[in-house]
């Protein structure tokens, strides 16, 4: 089960790599933008279909994980609805100029929005929370979160929150990959033989 495991991590990276398409998109519809260009429309459809493709196989690799690897239940959750909030984001980031209610340039929301994504960001200690090297990678990918704030302070849109947490998003799961490949971390999935021994969470109990 490990295959299927290697292959939701990919998938995970590609959906993310669509989401920071997205972002890109997003700072050149602004740029452009004008009601009646014809431009304009063909960028916006651009920037639905990353946005819709990333969320596509985001919830495939995000499932191809969940299945594969045992227990880790509050890591499998929080990353679920952190594909969901980032997919409404980008909708309302869009749409921003038909909802009052939504602040694209608002600190608040910068903050919230880091923060949520860096404490789903810590929950993947949960697949060898005993791994050094695992640890320093989602530290790493934590900074570059937290970073994208920057872009708020600097008077930027959401969408450079955004962008930054599909690039550390992106570096997760490749960087996870390459340890399993390495085997510098073990991760119990269903259908193991060689681990027998019950999975016991060290960061999180369940």
């Amino acid at each position: 089960m490990h295959e299927r495991f290697k292959k939701g991590l990919k998938s995970c990276l590609i959906g993310n790599l669509l989401f920071l398409a997205f972002g890109i998109i997003c700072l050149i519809y602004y740029k452009v933008y004008s009601p009646d260009s014809a431009i304009s429309k063909i960028i916006e459809i651009l920037a639905y279909t990353c946005e819709f493709g990333g969320f596509t196989i985001l919830l495939w690799g995000d499932w191809l994980i969940s299945s594969s690897v045992r227990f880790r239940n509050i890591m499998k959750l929080s990353f679920t609805l952190y594909i969901v909030l980032e997919s409404v984001m980008m909708f309302l980031e869009l749409n921003s100029f038909r909802f009052n209610f939504y602040k694209p340039y608002s600190l608040t929301l910068a903050i919230i929005h880091a923060a949520v994504s860096g404490l789903v960001c810590l929950t993947f200690l949960q697949l060898d929370s005993d791994k050094k090297k695992l640890e320093l990678s989602v530290i790493i990918c934590i900074a570059i979160i937290f970073a994208g704030m920057l872009g708020n302070i600097l008077g930027l849109r959401i969408y450079f929150s955004i962008i930054v947490n599909s690039i550390a998003y992106a570096l997760l799961f490749h960087m996870i990959g390459r340890h399993v490949q390495r085997e510098e971390i073990e991760v119990d999935c269903h259908g193991d033989r060689a681990r027998v021994a019950e999975y016991k969470s060290t960061f999180f109990d369940e």
